[in-house]
């Protein structure tokens, strides 16, 4: 008996066939894909918002700070699908992809705090970071409408 009442009898392990990994793979790859649409599509609302808001140097900025998250995230979820379709995804897989990603990330952004220093806006850029940061929000109120 564990320390929290639990037997070991009423412990069960749960077994998956082929199919059902072949089915949660497929499951994992489509979410992946539904989560970097919604954050293309947040960072483009982005781009468009600040553009008719404050011009066009505001609109590419709001896309170069929506890029700077995009890209490398987009690259991480080819990484993910990748590892999860050849059986190798595993938590290191993981970390190791989030920190590079996190990394890079910041990269990006330093880089563009050096090349587009003159004609950057950045609290457009900063606008497209954030809501490409919070794409999962918009599959959360569609998947509350369906």
């Amino acid at each position: 008996m564990y320390s929290d009442g639990i037997n070991d009898d009423d412990i069960k392990v749960l077994v998956l066939s082929d199919a059902d990994r072949v089915a949660l793979n497929a499951q994992a790859s489509r979410g992946l894909l539904l989560a970097l649409a919604a954050q293309g599509a947040m960072g483009l609302a982005a781009a468009v918002i600040a553009g008719v808001v404050g011009g066009a140097a505001a609109g590419w900025s709001a896309l170069a700070g929506a890029g700077a998250y995009f890209i490398p995230n987009a690259l991480f979820a080819l990484r993910l699908a990748v590892s999860v379709r050849a059986g190798k995804a595993n938590p290191f897989t993981f970390l190791s992809g989030e920190l590079i990603k996190l990394f890079a990330t910041a990269l990006l952004l330093w880089m563009l705090s050096r090349v587009a220093q003159d004609s950057l806006v950045w609290p457009a850029a900063l606008l497209g970071l954030i809501l490409t940061l919070k794409g999962y929000l918009l599959l959360l109120m569609f998947r509350k409408l369906s």
